[in-house]
């Protein structure tokens, strides 16, 4: 059985709701969760800035960690960095998440969708070309939201969150258009679901909020070879960890993690 783990790593608490998605279709893995909270909002970066960060950093995570696999649980890491990324550790497989274009249009009744993401995601070409490739019959509104996803942090550190906030940041979302209405939400940022029953109450009319984190587990598990998944049943020898970047996490933080299962540990690489 493999003890090599299973690699999750995000801008701040976001990627909590695909570890919650892993764990249950891994139960028998190995979590090691890495916050880059030093870095914390990543919107807040020049691109190219933002891109050697995650890079230098996967370099000595992977050296540290040697994981089987890497998800890369923030949408603004993986629109721009998850090639650099496969080209610099080829040997490590890399699970990116993407706006969940596709199956919003595939499921759309009235033909508007918005995707609610971070200012970075929403600039982004690859943004627009998921749009262009699976959504051209539809009309599709980019929102971007400066503070939705540092709002999703207060809530799940303080647990108590500005519901007036949260209608502002979704209210570009809701379209009418010829006796038609958005029906479909795409949540592109992984931080989003944290605060969906918020946006449910605050939202002018009800619509279907797209979650991809179980879309992103799913894809982690099918790319684990086959003979090398651990027996179903069996449990790790090590506990799972959370790493940040900061090296000193609020007490709030702290105690969020190890309501996921996850001890806080420091790292000597990042």
């Amino acid at each position: 059985m493999s003890e090599r783990p299973v690699l999750l790593f995000d801008s701040g608490v976001g990627g909590l709701t695909v570890l919650r998605e892993a764990r249950v279709l891994m139960p028998d893995r190995r979590f090691i969760y890495v916050a880059d909270d030093a870095g914390f909002p990543y919107g807040d970066w020049e691109e190219a800035a933002l891109r050697a960060r995650i890079v230098e950093l996967f370099s000595r995570l992977i050296a540290e960690h040697d994981p089987e696999i890497a998800v890369i649980a923030c949408n603004t890491a993986s629109t721009l960095v998850l090639a650099d990324l496969r080209a610099a550790f080829p040997d490590t497989p890399f699970v990116g998440t993407v706006p969940a274009i596709k199956p919003a249009a595939e499921r759309t009744r009235s033909g508007l969708v918005s995707v609610l993401a971070t200012p970075g995601t929403v600039k982004r070409q690859y943004t627009r070309y998921l749009i262009h490739e699976w959504a051209a019959k539809c009309h599709v509104r980019l929102v971007g939201s400066v503070r939705l996803a540092a709002l999703a942090e207060t809530y799940m550190r303080e647990g108590f969150v500005d519901e007036e906030a949260v209608r502002a940041e979704i209210a570009p979302c809701f379209m009418e258009e010829g006796g038609r209405r958005t029906d479909i939400v795409v949540l592109a940022c992984t931080h989003y679901p944290f605060l969906v029953n918020r946006m449910r109450k605050t939202a002018p009319w009800p619509v279907d909020w797209i979650d991809p984190a179980e879309a992103i587990a799913r894809r982690a598990l099918s790319l684990l070879a086959q003979d090398d998944r651990p027996r179903r049943g069996a449990l790790p020898e090590q506990p799972d960890i959370a790493v940040f970047t900061s090296q000193s996490p609020a007490p709030s933080v702290v105690k969020l993690v190890r309501g996921f299962g996850l001890q806080a540990a420091t790292s000597s690489t990042v």
